[in-house]
């Protein structure tokens, strides 16, 4: 396991309030790591990068689909996506070279979900990652 992929588990995973992770690179759209179990096809990485891509209004008001799952979009600006749906729900963070990607389900908090995505998207982003 890498150095990077243990870092991913750790902070995101270890805060207990993160199903699954991956970190996408950006500037060919492929995921880089992913927590286990956490396949995410090339039409959603698609579709995250294109939320970005988009005019975050946009983005906000057609909501997101991703991983067979409708989520309405209830953030959306040029570094952070957070969409929802019943039991479940997406972070998506930007960095200078990744997409950092949480999910949450039912019984975690999506504030620490959220925390946790955005601590490690503003390291990265010191790092210039």
């Amino acid at each position: 396991m890498s150095h990077l992929q243990n870092f991913l588990l750790e902070t995101l995973l270890g805060s207990k309030h993160v199903d699954s992770a991956a970190l996408i690179k950006l500037q060919d759209s492929f995921m880089c790591i992913s927590s286990p179990g956490f396949n995410v096809m090339p039409s959603d990485i698609f579709k995250l990068v294109n939320g970005f891509a988009k005019n975050p209004l946009q983005t906000r008001r057609e909501g997101l689909y991703f991983k067979e799952k409708d989520y309405v979009c209830v953030r959306a600006d040029d570094y952070s996506l957070y969409a929802k749906n019943v039991n479940s729900g997406v972070i998506v963070v930007k960095t200078h070279m990744y997409l950092v990607v949480s999910t949450y389900i039912k019984g975690m908090y999506p504030g620490v979900c959220v925390e946790a995505t955005e601590k490690l998207g503003d390291y990265l982003r010191k790092k210039r990652s």
